[in-house]
């Protein structure tokens, strides 16, 4: 059964993305609406094919935007648009078929439940993932969790969560990265820091093959870089923050200690 919510929406940010991309935008559509397609200046033959399948679907919208900006910058132009429209929360999933439709009412339940919070998929990989991917986000983990004194992040570069709409434009608007391949990682970072509780939900993700219709956009030095840079400047602005944090650990230590019953 689909369900149809005027709070909480899913956004798929598309660029090339091979033929998975009708299977998952189906699949989400099964489960929720509304649905938005974000397509970031592809030039495949996506384009004219999504736009027909939202000609014939009520809840499926298409945002296309002419040129290729980058899958933050992307997601950012749907988020002001959304939020324009009175949407609170978006669920934010790949367009290539890796992340688990069938998860979308689970974690938009407990996004409503505790809609303070930023709901994120925990990965469970199997056998299809390429261990050098699987290994490079353990480092990026580790920096992620460094960065925010551990505040509970338990993946920091999977993109199938629920972000609160408001303050992730605020930390958008004030900082001109999260642009691109570096915003997952960097915008869950920079929310904790806002004060934006973490909780995980874990997800399956799969990793197809070329001749399955796989399509990576992912340049293991380019992004690698991209990366690194961004945990440098995000380790300048933790030890800048860093009192702060720890505060904000004491106080949440002292409240948990308030509340456990005698």
């Amino acid at each position: 059964m689909t369900t149809v919510s005027t709070s909480h929406l899913v956004l798929i940010p598309s660029y090339n993305p091979g033929i998975k991309v009708f299977e998952t935008v189906r699949a989400a559509r099964q489960y929720w609406s509304p649905v938005w397609v974000v397509i970031d200046g592809s030039t495949d033959d996506s384009v004219e094919k999504l736009k027909a399948m939202a000609a014939e679907d009520t809840g499926l919208r298409i945002i296309h935007l002419e040129q290729n900006q980058g899958k933050g910058a992307a997601v950012l132009h749907g988020f002001e648009i959304a939020q324009a429209e009175g949407f609170t929360h978006a669920l934010t999933m790949d367009s290539d078929g890796q992340h688990p439709a069938d998860l979308i009412p689970a974690f938009m339940a407990k996004s409503i439940s505790q809609p303070q919070s930023m709901i994120l998929g925990m990965p469970l990989f199997d056998a299809s993932a390429p261990i050098i991917r699987v290994k490079g986000r353990q480092l990026s983990n580790w920096w992620a969790n460094v960065e925010t004194l551990w505040a509970g992040i338990g993946d920091s570069l999977f993109g199938f969560r629920i972000y609160p709409i408001a303050p992730l434009c605020e930390v958008m608007h004030k900082h001109r990265w999260m642009r691109h391949f570096d915003f997952d990682p960097e915008a869950v970072v920079r929310l904790c820091w806002y004060g934006v509780k973490p909780i995980n939900i874990s997800a399956p993700v799969l990793y197809f093959r070329k001749d399955e219709g796989g399509v990576s956009h992912f340049r293991y030095l380019r992004d690698n870089i991209l990366l690194t840079w961004m945990h440098s400047r995000l380790l300048v602005g933790f030890l800048l923050r860093l009192p702060l944090l720890i505060l904000r650990r004491l106080q949440a230590r002292s409240s948990a200690r308030v509340e456990k019953p005698i």
